[in-house]
């Protein structure tokens, strides 16, 4: 897994708002309405990682959650953390259904 360049790590951030670039990883802090709302979604997340066999760097205190992702063994920031970083976003903000 070939680790990104800085500029394309930039460019695929433009889609997703909610997470920063720093310290060789991309974030993302997540708010929810309680702390079981945030630890169910941190079970659906560690589905998901577990699919992709790539895991997070997190925490959570009552209701909000921090992630951290970066490939440890390409030592900074793949295509496999922008995969689990999208599955994330499908879990804790998903497209309201009409």
């Amino acid at each position: 897994m070939n680790k990104l360049s800085e500029e394309e790590i930039r460019m695929r951030l433009l889609r997703f708002p909610d997470w920063d670039y720093y310290d060789d990883a991309i974030h993302a802090e997540f708010e929810f309405e309680n702390f079981k709302d945030c630890f169910s979604a941190m079970s659906r997340i560690a589905f998901e990682c577990e699919a992709l066999n790539h895991h997070p760097d997190w925490s959570n205190v009552y209701n909000v959650l921090t992630i951290s992702l970066s490939t440890h063994s390409a030592d900074g920031v793949t295509d496999l953390d922008f995969k689990l970083a999208e599955a994330i976003e499908s879990i804790v903000e998903p497209e309201d259904e009409e």
